[in-house]
């Protein structure tokens, strides 16, 4: 569901307060964080979507990838995993299914995590996700709400995986490209999160289905500033640039566009990176904003790291892209 849509609806609904609810969805942060005692704080999240790619087992891995990635983005540790599973069983033998939760259990153990049960029910499109609990300690948690005027953002993945998976699904996109975009999906932000602890980041999403731009917004929105985006300097996957001029366009970004329409000034900014900064991502890196004295600290331990933009007073706009 898009941003915009998604807003309307939880408009709808009137919070519950509680001093151990740390961080719900007023921040717009990627996963819940409940206070059990001091010292020690549960990180909740769910994801689950349609197949990305065709092959069952790297769905699982890529779906389980993408839920789990809420919780490294909250600076937690995944502990156990419920499965979300709809599935045609009188369209597909069961031993689809079979690979697919093979697949998504397989993430959970590279997590260090426990797939501990789960739930399914009948469709006629397979759907799958996971619900994740994690830990996180309460003093040393990531949130959208916490960037800085002088920070500077640094993104731990390339961009592409929404417009590649578009492009392989109209039959367009070689073995390569295929494998570059199985390989970010499936590559756990493990390492991303446990590095912005280790040099003390206080600020941290992960870009998923709202695009760079849509949680680039929600920090800046959540810590009342404005964020600041180098579209020029947006890692690509290899093959992107190809597949957009080929015409590998996704609803997705459309929606993503209209969501920030009314809070970004884009600049002297081209069509293409347009495109790449409102593209959905599915288990995308990190986006961490950090003081510029950390950065180097950061791309020591995490070489991948680019520098994308950085934060500033809180302006006429929340979101500049140039």
């Amino acid at each position: 569901m898009g941003a915009a849509d998604l807003a309307s609806v939880l408009a709808m609904l009137t919070p519950r307060a509680d001093p151990r609810l740390l961080v719900g969805h007023g921040t717009f942060d990627d996963a819940a964080v409940f206070e059990i005692m001091p010292g020690l704080a549960l990180v909740q999240t769910v994801d689950f979507f349609a197949p990305i790619v065709d092959d069952p087992f790297d769905f699982g891995r890529v779906a389980a990838a993408n839920a789990l990635s809420d919780v490294y983005a909250m600076g937690g540790e995944p502990l156990t995993a419920l499965a979300i599973a709809a599935f045609p069983t009188g369209t597909l033998p069961t031993s689809v299914l079979g690979d697919i939760l093979r697949g998504g259990q397989a993430m959970v153990h590279e997590a260090g995590a426990l797939l501990v049960g789960g739930h399914t029910i009948t469709d006629e499109e397979i759907k799958f996700g996971l619900a994740v609990t994690g830990r996180v300690d309460p003093a040393r948690c990531l949130t959208n709400a916490l960037a800085t005027p002088g920070d500077v953002l640094l993104l731990t993945k390339p961009i592409g995986t929404g417009i590649l998976a578009t492009q392989a699904k109209r039959g367009r996109l070689n073995e390569n490209g295929k494998a570059a975009l199985v390989a970010s999906m499936t590559t756990l932000n493990a390492n991303a999160s446990r590095a912005a602890l280790a040099v003390n980041a206080r600020c941290a999403t992960d870009v998923t289905g709202f695009g760079l731009l849509g949680h680039a917004l929600h920090i800046a929105r959540a810590s009342n500033v404005t964020v600041r985006i180098r579209a020029a300097a947006v890692p690509v996957l290899p093959g992107t640039l190809e597949a957009l001029r080929d015409g590998a366009r996704t609803g997705g970004a459309e929606r993503n566009a209209t969501f920030v329409a009314p809070f970004v000034s884009w600049g002297d900014v081209n069509g293409e990176l347009r495109a790449i900064v409102l593209d959905p991502q599915t288990s995308g890196g990190l986006l961490v904003a950090l003081a510029p004295e950390k950065v180097d600290d950061f791309r020591a331990r995490m070489p991948a790291a680019v520098v994308v933009g950085n934060v500033s007073e809180r302006g006429p706009q929340p979101l500049v892209v140039a």
